[in-house]
Parts: structure tokens; sequence; C-alpha cells
């Protein structure tokens, strides 16, 4: 037993006085504010010297300005100079003017998770097993009984794929959200002067652009692009592809479209790897509006701070793990490997370690740095440090792929529940809307009233390929929800739910 004297001579143990939260915060304010912290004494210095000069200094500083006239003549004009060819050089900012998300006017196209199984069972092509495989993925996917599905797998689920039907889907669908967007921003059609449509499992001819130019009577020169084939990530793809092409054209705007169809693509098959679309996938699409006016920043809602894209599509695994595919009876359908969760992690770890440097503090880059030396150079037996992505940005609409997807990148960037709501809830009431989801997330924190002037918003989506890609938004306003009009206003105060990891369908 220690003696009194021993007692006293013992140091406290300070990291048990002290909580290593508010250490690290105090340690990030430290840092982001170093800049400040080193000119304050600069700033006092030159302050009080200049304190000491009398009026017959400035006297003589005045004439030999007057003597070097040409030399301060060439300053200027070198500044003038420079200065104009920065302002000419420097990319074009781009400004997110509004968006707008599909929602059925017609309760009747909701498919409760009971229902799906009535129509998956009626249809008599699944077996005991496969129906069986198909409840439990639907009681373990964090999906509602709210989503929709098109009209055409309700009326005849069984019955042969109709290009009509599927069109008659997509147009629905497109046309339903760019009116809306139309409404919110009193854009004439023909302003519009670029257009890029995403859908990467269903390329009629004439294409879907091609449709949207021809419902709207878009003027000639138009700009327009059809994205197939892409995944989910699509959605920012286009994103990505419109703000490269306003850097070209001035004064103009993007329309952005990301839907995709069901009608054209429900599995018919018994194969399991192909069955998760069927569960996940529901209808749903968005428009968005992009503008390098500048007289467009007022009335605008986020400026496009970063596009960042990682393809992973040079790796075999990484290729194959999502395709569409032949099952042995020849019926199509989307292969998903399990894989997928693996390959996902390295696609967001590639993507985020290019993000980072961008976007994080620099007290979370002196962290990552000095662990990852830590590791690699002196062979210290370390975890590695995840940044605290939380300190880059206010709000996070993660892609709702599913609820494994969320999951996964919940444990990497060891996100809170705050965090994941809009994509959790996004998932439970929509379902996955494939590309489009982002644009639900975005708009269940704008219904919340979340946004505020200055918030940064970071995108993350996943597609096939394999693909993992970025954006980051700053809001241009603080966003007043009893002005707007999205999918969520007239519900908003029934979320969020609870989502049980098991949610069991009474079959």
């Amino acid at each position: 037993m220690a003696t009194d004297q021993e007692k006293k001579n013992n140091l406290p143990n300070f990291f048990l006085s002290i909580k290593l939260k508010y250490v690290k915060l105090g340690y990030h304010y430290l840092i982001s504010n170093a800049l400040y912290l080193l000119l304050l004494p600069l700033l006092f210095i030159v302050l009080t010297h200049l304190s000491t000069l009398t009026v017959d200094d400035f006297s003589k500083l005045w004439n030999e300005l007057r003597f070097n006239f040409g030399t301060l003549l060439l300053c200027l004009v070198s500044l003038v100079f420079t200065s104009t060819v920065y302002l000419m050089s420097r990319p074009r900012k781009v400004y997110l003017v509004n968006f707008a998300c599909y929602k059925p006017d017609n309760p009747s196209q909701m498919c409760s998770r009971k229902l799906f199984m009535q129509i998956a069972s009626k249809i008599g092509i699944f077996s005991e097993e496969t129906l069986s495989f198909h409840k439990k993925i639907l009681e373990r996917s964090g999906m509602g009984n709210m989503s929709y599905v098109p009209k055409a797998m309700l009326d005849n689920p069984a019955g042969e794929k109709n290009m009509a039907e599927a069109r008659k889907e997509t147009e629905g669908v497109i046309i339903g959200a760019i009116d809306e967007l139309l409404d919110k921003t009193g854009v004439k059609p023909r302003d519009i002067g670029i257009l890029v449509v995403n859908s990467s499992l269903f390329n009629p001819t004439p294409s879907l652009s091609a449709m949207v130019v021809n419902h709207y009577k878009l003027r000639g020169n138009i700009l327009s692009y059809n994205l197939g084939g892409m995944g989910c990530s699509a959605g920012l793809i286009s994103i990505d592809l419109a703000k490269q092409l306003l850097q070209l054209q001035p004064n103009s705007y993007a329309l952005v479209v990301s839907t995709e169809n069901l009608t054209m693509n429900w599995y018919a098959g018994n194969d399991r790897s192909m069955l998760l679309t069927n569960c996940l996938f529901r209808l749903g699409g968005a428009a968005i509006l992009l503008s390098n006016r500048s007289s467009d920043r007022r009335r605008s809602k986020y400026e496009l701070v970063h596009t960042l894209r990682t393809h992973k599509g040079g790796d075999d695994r990484s290729y194959n793990c999502v395709s569409q595919q032949e099952d042995e009876s020849k019926r199509i359908g989307v292969k998903i490997s399990k894989d997928l969760m693996a390959v996902a992690g390295e696609a967001l770890k590639t993507n985020i370690t290019t993000l980072g440097p961008l976007v994080l503090p620099m007290s979370e880059q002196l962290l990552f740095t000095a662990t990852l030396v830590a590791r690699k150079i002196f062979k210290m037996k370390i975890k590695p440090y995840i940044p605290d992505f939380k300190l880059a940005f206010e709000h996070f609409c993660i892609h709702a792929g599913g609820r494994a997807v969320l999951d996964e990148v919940e444990k990497h960037l060891k996100l809170n529940e705050w965090v994941m709501e809009p994509s959790r809830m996004t998932l439970y009431r929509f379902g996955n809307t494939s590309s489009s989801c982002l644009w639900y997330e975005l708009a269940y924190f704008e219904a919340k009233g979340r946004i505020r002037k200055g918030d940064k918003t970071w995108q993350i989506a996943f597609g096939s390929g394999f693909k993992c890609n970025s954006a980051v938004w700053r809001a241009l306003k603080t966003i007043n929800p009893a002005h707007e009009k999205n999918p969520w206003m007239d519900e908003i105060d029934n979320f969020p739910v609870h989502v049980p990891k098991v949610m069991p369908i009474d079959f």
C-alpha cells in the first residue's frame, strides 16, 4: 500500500481528468486560426512602427514616389494587367438555381412491402426459395411501405416487358420533375443551353435527352448529352459534365435530369445475385438547373465548390461486381457480386483521400500526415487516422443504395445518427431511386430547415464500373422551409422514424 508521502508525489492522470474531446477541439481551433494568431503580433509591430513616423517622414516618401513616377506607373500597369488576366482565366462559378424531385400524384402507385410480396407470389415465376429470399431482403432493407413503383408493374407484373409502358414511365418522371423545376425558377425552356440526361439501364432511340428537347421545344443549338450504363453515380457525373460545359459557354443554363426505369428492368428469374434490384429499386427522378450567370447568384441556392470522380474500372473485381447479364434461363437482370461492399469501401477510400486535401482543415491534414508517417516510415503499430469530415461539412448526402451501403459509409467515416438521418429516411420513404437519391436527401435537409447560409454539403454516390463520385456545395442562403415545395413538405413532421434492423412482413 502506498504511503501518504508517495500519494502526494504522484502526479494526476491528466488523461482521466481532462476530456480529450475538448483537447481536440482546442487543437483544431489553434491550428485553424494559426495564421491570424501569427499575424496579430506582426500587425502590432507594424502599427507601432508607423506610429513613430512624423509628417516629415511621409513628405519624404511622397517626394520619392513623385520623382520615380515612371516606376510607379509601371507597377500600377503591371498590377492592372495581372488582375485582368486572372479574372479572365479563372473558372466560371457554377450555381445551383433550384432542383425538383418527382413524386407521383397518384397514391395508388405506392407499393408496400406486403403488396410487393403479394405481386411476386402471384406472378408464378419465382420459386418458394426465391420468394423467401425476397422477403428476407425486404425485412432487412431499411425500406418502409410508402415507396412508389410504375403503374405497369401493379397492373400487369407478369406481362412482357413493354417499350411503350417503359417510355410512359420515364416520360412521366422526367416531365413531372422538369415541369416543377421550371415553375420554381421561372426559366423559359428556350433559355436552356445545355442538357444532360442520365439513365443507366433504359436507353431507347430516340434518346431520353431527345425526348426532352422534343417535348419542351428546346432550341436547335442546345448541347445535349445522354449518359447510359453508368450506374447510380451517374447523377454526379452529369453534374460534373455540366460544370465542364458551363466553363465553355458563358451566360448559360444547364439542365441535368437523373432518372431510372423499372418497367424494363424487373428481373423475373431465380438467381439470388440478381434479386436485389427487385427489392431495393423504386420509382423516382430529379431535375437540377445550373447557371454560370453572375446575375443568378442572388436567387440561387448553392454554389458548386468541387466535383471529384473516382473510377476503379481498371481492377477486374471492381469492374465485374455490378453487371447486367443473362441468367441460366436467359432472363436479363443486374447481377451484384458479394464483393460489392469491399469494392465500395476501396473506392470510397480512394475518393476521400483525394478529396481530403481540398476540403479538410489544416488541423485534420496534419493529424492524418503525422499518422501516415508514423506508420509507413517509423513502422509504428498504430491505427490509421480517419479524418473527421464533420469539420469540413455540415451536411452529408450519401447514396441510399441500401442499408448495407449506408452502414459501410457510416463505419468508414465515423458518422453519427443525425448525420445519417436524411439518407436513411430517404431509403425508408422512397427506396433506392438510383442516381436521384441524393436530391431527395438534400430536399429532406431543406424541409427540416437545416440549411444555413455558408453551410457545405457533401454528396457522395457509388455506381457500377466501379465508381465513387463526390460533389461539394456551399449554401448561398438560409433555406426557409415555408417557401419550399419538395416531396417531403406535406409529411416532414412525421420524420425521422425509428427503422429497426429487421421489420417483419406479415405475409
